[in-house]
């Protein structure tokens, strides 16, 4: 196998025996052949739009299955099957219509490709895997960091586009740039520059995903508030859901309406907690449990309820715990109980709720232990006029945001080392499950003003970004001139996609932790270092100076 999608990559430099992450060589193949495939859909889709067919469930399809592929996420075999069936079916069904309306004949070769079932789709996987792996040329090895870049980028994208979709929010320019950035895996004319500028393109296309996924979140459940999340359980039976579906989340607490059952978030559902009509309309939300995704091994075992996991990041399960957990969507596990979607795209979690009503539930309280969530974009720029005087009159020197992935390597311990050492005049935001670190820490307020600030999931660095943006219009300055630094961690191809968006802003600056992406290349590493100072994190204490400096 071969695999560096992820930062927990085996020395460093990929994962060739079996994935860091628990994959198996053969789900790694069976992966890989459903994206060769998807690229084959996605040539044949892009001809179908320019003559009008409608491509809106080929479109849906594409970002589920590539979704499926990240890191985490999915570990079954037999599910990519029956992906890679249903990207062959898709495909020719579109050649069909192609048929009727322009006669079209002379398909590109890789969407005839055609996978034989009856023979070990393992195999093709490796062989196809092996074609994609081969480059020629100068720039070979730059070229395939930048393929590799814009096909790990649009994984993430497509997640985030995948999750708008869920919220009714979508667009068919971004579907479409999905479709082009996979037909451009099969064009070998394509130069260093031209890889380039598409991996930025992955970048703005994931910043209009973010978008709309952020407005659908908050047409429907309103624009998040500070709210404070209790960490303590209460007496009761007990649901447990993981991942990042908020939607997801509102079925189960829909469906769970009425009973003597109350519901906990997980990991990045965490911010869920700050959307009011989610937390008005349904009471027994209650609080959160455990923290980022690489401790859920011990929280699931601990957690005496049933347990949902909606999307990314699943770890290989344990017998411990493996009869109450439930997957749905993307997600799944070789034996794991998996829910799927009716036609409304939600599951019937009647099991779920008769596994909780069968456990104990949590029999005694706790000491009470709360955080506050829900400092999203409209949060604090309600408060700009607040945070402008602040900076102006020296109370708020310079604003960090600390952020990105948590994951189980050695050296994410600097994250909580340096929010620790920030200074008592600067502010720090925070989002993604990076916060898990140090988001129970409190460090104070300045002007009334909490110095740690959660604006909120992986998706939410729109939040961020939207919170920067307005700070510079604020002073009259470009974003990078603002006293804000960015020292983010990252983990998977969600939290690549958001990089590519950061440099397709101009957003310079940034350090990037705990290693840098196996995939990068040292020529394409000089070339952001050059070109958006893009820098590895050091140490806390070197770091704070030079963002202090």
């Amino acid at each position: 196998m071969f695999c560096e999608q992820c930062e927990q990559t085996a020395s460093g430099d990929g994962c060739h025996q079996f994935g860091a992450c628990g994959k198996s060589p053969q789900v790694n193949a069976v992966q890989d052949l459903l994206v060769y495939c998807l690229r084959g859909l996605s040539a044949i889709a892009l001809q179908a739009k320019a003559h009008g067919i409608d491509t809106h469930s080929v479109d849906v399809f594409t970002c589920e299955s590539l979704f499926a592929t990240m890191t985490n996420v999915n570990f079954n075999a037999s599910r990519f099957d029956k992906y890679i069936k249903q990207a062959i079916v898709h495909r020719e069904a579109l050649k069909q219509q192609l048929q009727a309306v322009a006669s079209v004949e002379n398909w590109p070769a890789i969407a005839q490709y055609q996978p034989d079932f009856d023979e070990s789709l393992v195999e093709q996987g490796e062989e196809v895997a092996l074609k994609f792996i081969s480059q020629v040329g100068e720039d070979a090895v730059d070229v395939f960091s930048l393929k590799l870049t814009v096909l790990y980028g649009i994984k993430g994208a497509a997640s985030y586009t995948f999750h708008a979709s869920e919220v009714g929010q979508e667009d068919e320019e971004v579907y479409h740039f999905v479709h082009r950035a996979l037909n451009a895996l099969n064009d070998p004319s394509l130069t260093l520059q031209d890889w380039v500028n598409l991996a930025l393109e992955v970048g703005k296309s994931n910043l209009r995903s973010m978008e709309l996924l952020d407005a659908g979140h908050t047409r429907t459940y309103g624009d998040p508030v500070p709210t404070s999340v209790p960490l303590n359980p209460i007496p009761g039976k007990a649901i447990l859901v993981s991942g990042h579906d908020i939607r997801q989340l509102e079925a189960i607490l829909k469906q769970t309406a009425g009973t003597d059952i109350n519901v906990y978030t997980h990991g990045e559902l965490l911010p869920a907690h700050g959307y009011p009509k989610l937390k008005q309309t349904y009471p027994h939300l209650y609080g959160h449990y455990g923290t980022a995704w690489q401790n859920q091994t011990k929280d699931f075992n601990k957690f005496p309820g049933a347990i949902v996991v909606t999307t990314n990041c699943l770890m290989p399960t344990h017998d411990d715990y493996h009869d109450k957990l439930f997957s749905i969507g993307p997600v799944g596990y070789p034996h794991l109980t998996y829910l799927p979607a009716e036609d409304n795209g939600i599951p019937d979690f009647t099991p779920v709720i008769e596994k909780a009503r069968s456990l104990p539930g949590f029999t005694e309280s706790a000491p009470p232990k709360s955080v506050k969530v829900g400092f999203a974009h409209n949060a604090v720029l309600s408060v700009a006029d607040t945070i402008i005087d602040a900076v102006k009159q020296g109370k708020i020197r310079h604003f960090f945001l600390v952020g990105g992935c948590d994951g189980a390597k050695p050296g994410r311990s600097y994250y909580t080392e340096f929010v620790e050492k920030v200074p008592e005049d600067c502010i720090v935001l925070t989002l993604a499950c990076g916060k898990f670190r140090f988001f129970d820490r409190d460090l104070g307020e300045i002007e009334g003003l909490p110095r740690l600030m959660d604006v909120g999931q992986c998706n939410d660095a729109y939040s961020a970004i939207q919170i920067a943006l307005a700070l510079a219009n604020a002073f009259e300055m470009d974003v990078n001139e603002i006293p804000l630094s960015m020292v983010l961690s990252w983990y998977e191809q969600k939290a690549v996609a958001v990089l590519l968006t950061l440099l397709h802003l101009g957003i310079k600056d940034i350090r990037l932790g705990p290693t840098l992406p196996a995939f990068i290349s040292p020529n394409v590493f000089k070339l952001l270092s050059e070109k958006y100072q893009l820098q590895p994190i050091t140490t806390p204490d070197r770091d704070l100076a030079a963002c202090l400096g």
